[in-house]
């Protein structure tokens, strides 16, 4: 198999790449700041920041496939991001509460040697329940939303927060996995390997 590199620091992202294609692949923090949007749309948005991490990535490379990614969450058309600490992660959660959500995964998977490259969003419902003040507080106190966008995480405490889903779950995540094995195949990466 082509060498593969993840383009990105987030733990969740490299266990789900791992889950797809096992251990066998590097990892490459981009140091892309991400910026405004320059008044981009959430899935141009989210393409934008994926498309940067992977050609500072590539920079450094002169061969392999470069997967980046970037989620954010939107409701009411509003893009919330990570949060800057416990008291934005509260309002975060005030404003989700009761609401359904959109979490929107920008994904670049590009070529380091021929700078082929493919960028594409996926979109996934996520209808929250109403929150009380108090499973707020409690929420945010376990230190699980630092770090989400959206300030939650799914796929840990936070799927008590979650009613329903409505798209790829592992989006929610951060890493859409079917859109991306259906990308990979362009760059003759296949999965499962033969």
């Amino acid at each position: 198999m082509k060498r593969i590199i993840l383009a990105s620091a987030s733990p969740r992202r490299k266990e789900l790449l791992e889950q797809l294609i096992g251990p066998d692949f590097d990892v490459c923090v981009s140091s892309y700041g991400e910026d405004t949007g320059k008044g981009l749309g959430p899935a141009e948005l989210v393409m934008h920041h994926s498309r940067e991490k992977a050609h500072d990535v590539a920079r450094s490379l002169y061969q392999g496939i470069i997967i980046s990614a970037d989620t954010v969450i939107v409701c009411r058309d509003e893009v919330l991001g990570k949060p800057e600490d416990e008291e934005h992660a509260k309002q975060m959660l005030q404003k989700i509460s009761g609401q359904r959500i959109t979490a929107i995964t920008g994904i670049t998977v590009m070529d380091a040697g021929s700078r082929k490259e493919l960028s594409a969003h996926e979109l996934t419902n996520v209808w929250i329940r109403e929150l009380p003040e108090e499973l707020i507080d409690a929420y945010v106190s376990t230190g699980e939303p630092a770090g989400k966008a959206g300030s939650f995480a799914v796929q840990g405490i936070g799927a008590i927060l979650v009613k329903r889903i409505e798209g790829d779950f592992f989006n929610i995540v951060g890493l859409p996995l079917f859109r991306l094995s259906v990308m990979l195949e362009a760059f003759d990466v296949h999965i499962p390997q033969a």
